[in-house]
Formats: structure tokens, sequence, C-alpha cells
């Protein structure tokens, strides 16, 4: 048994296929450029489909969304979910692995002078060691702020801006630690304390009232210095770092805004590597005089 096809009607045109694959029948048509396009090639549009051409061109027009102060506009903190993961899994491998991880990774003036520069970095996501008095604590404040505080500055900033705020706070308050104390130390402290500095500067920068954050501030450097045991160098070199950093991505001229941030942000950078170049750590000058007096 065969099957016929039907006789064709005079007058009836070529059979219609997708302008970007010609073997596909379609009866349907871009909205815009009225070329037919196969279901692959549709995008839904407000009046039936356009075709992927028209929509890229659409889009070139559509002014996208940024953050106030430059970057792409963030619905969702990434950044700040990553940090805190980052900081509790630390925190978990102090368990698992114990002292000598901690050892390891830490701030220590000492080791740093001698060329472990990654300790400025890995340093501040590690938090004083489980079997530590306060040891919770001390994880438990730092990753709580970060919560607090963490998705406001990064959406005030974007990603990328927020993320070196963070940094280079955390890397400002290592950089104290090595030029001014003998102890090693671990927190994300001076990261934080980097945020309270930040926030002010933006909250200042964008008209509100910045007196809670300033009293959130001061409460917290007096207590740096009140509880023993608590790295003041760290905090205040964060603080200093991050409100500067902050007064670069604020203030910086709208006309060349990335520009500005980007070299500014540069700058603080070479700072703090020059600053440990060329600095004379506390611990080492502490050491010689031990051993030799004077």
């Amino acid at each position: 048994m065969t099957t016929q096809q039907p006789p064709t009607q005079p007058g009836a045109g070529a059979v219609p296929t997708c302008y970007r694959h010609p073997d596909r029948e379609t009866y349907v048509r871009c909205q815009r450029c009225d070329r037919p396009i196969c279901p692959d090639c549709m995008r839904e549009a407000a009046v039936g489909f356009q075709c992927v051409e028209c929509v890229r061109e659409g889009n070139r027009d559509v002014r996208q969304a940024k953050a106030v102060f430059g970057g792409g506009a963030v619905t969702v903190p990434r950044v700040t979910w990553t940090l805190l993961v980052i900081n509790v899994l630390a925190y978990f491998a102090e368990f698992a692995l114990g002292n000598s991880f901690v050892n390891q990774f830490n701030t220590s003036p000492g080791h740093v002078a001698q060329g472990e520069w990654y300790r400025l970095i890995t340093g501040a996501f590690l938090h004083l060691p489980p079997t530590s008095t306060f040891a919770i604590t001390h994880i438990l404040f730092n990753m709580w702020a970060l919560y607090a505080i963490g998705p406001e500055l990064e959406r005030r900033l974007g990603h990328l801006r927020f993320l070196a705020l963070y940094l280079l706070s955390a890397l400002g308050g290592s950089v104290a630690v090595f030029l001014a104390s003998v102890y090693p130390a671990v927190g994300a402290s001076g990261a934080i304390y980097g945020l309270f500095a930040a926030l002010f500067v933006v909250s200042r920068r964008l008209g509100y009232d910045a007196r809670g954050v300033l009293w959130l501030i001061g409460i917290n450097v007096v207590l740096t210095f009140v509880v023993a045991g608590i790295s003041w160098q760290g905090h205040l070199g964060g603080l200093l770092v991050g409100g500067l950093v902050a007064l670069v991505f604020a203030y910086a001229p709208e006309r060349n805004r990335t520009a500005v941030q980007l070299g500014g942000t540069l700058v603080i950078l070479l700072v703090l590597v020059a600053t440990l170049a060329l600095g004379e750590p506390y611990a080492l000058i502490a050491e010689v005089q031990r051993r030799y007096g004077g």
C-alpha cells in the first residue's frame, strides 16, 4: 500500500523553513524581522516570538542595572555566602587537623618575615582553635557580623568591589600584626572591622544616619583594648584600610568611576606590599633585643 500526496494547489508557494536551520519546516515568524523561525530559535516576546538576533539586538539598547557605586546589580550576595562558607570550612579543618593546621597557616610575624607571605591572607580565615577559651564566640561574632552587614555592602558595591574591600581589609589587619606584634594572630576580625568602616563611609555618602554605625565601631574598638588576648593591631589595621578602600569606592567621580576605583585600589595594595617589604617587623626587633640586649 502506498500513500498518495495531495495534489499541489495552483499558485502554492514553497514551504517556509527556519532562516537559521533550513532543514526545519516552520510557520512561525519573528515579530520584528518577519523571518521564519523554528522552536529552537524562538524567544518569547511581549507579543508573539522573536528570533535570537533580534533579541540580542534589542538587549544592546537596554541599560543594564548597576550597583550604586559601580559594578553589576546584586540580587544574591554570592561573595558574602562564599566567604562565610570558607571561614566555616576552615574552622572544621581546625577540628579535624588540630593545632598543626593553625600553626601552619596563622599570621605569624616571624614566619611572614621569612617569606611565608601567604599567612597574611590564610590567617584571616582561621579562628581561635576549638580547644581555646571563648573559641566558639570568636568565630560566631565574626560570622554574625559578616552575615549582618556583608549583603548590604555587597549590594551597594557589587561583587568584585566587595571582595576587594574584604580582602584588602584582611590584608591591612595582617600587615599591622606583622609590623607591631610578636604574637601570631588568627581571625576574620581585620576584615570585619574593615566592613564596619566601609558601612560608615557608605552610609554617610548616601546621606543616611550613620550614628548607629559609629557607636558600633566605638564599642568594638573599646572592647579591643579591654578584653585580653585580642589583637588590636589586626582590628585597627583592618579598620583603617577598609575605611580607605570605601572612600575610594564611594567618592570616585561617576564619569571615570571604574578607572578611579581600580587605580585607588591598586595604590592601596601597593602601599601595603611596600610596607611589608620595607617595614621593620616588631617581632624581629624584639628577638634581636632579647638575644643581644640593647
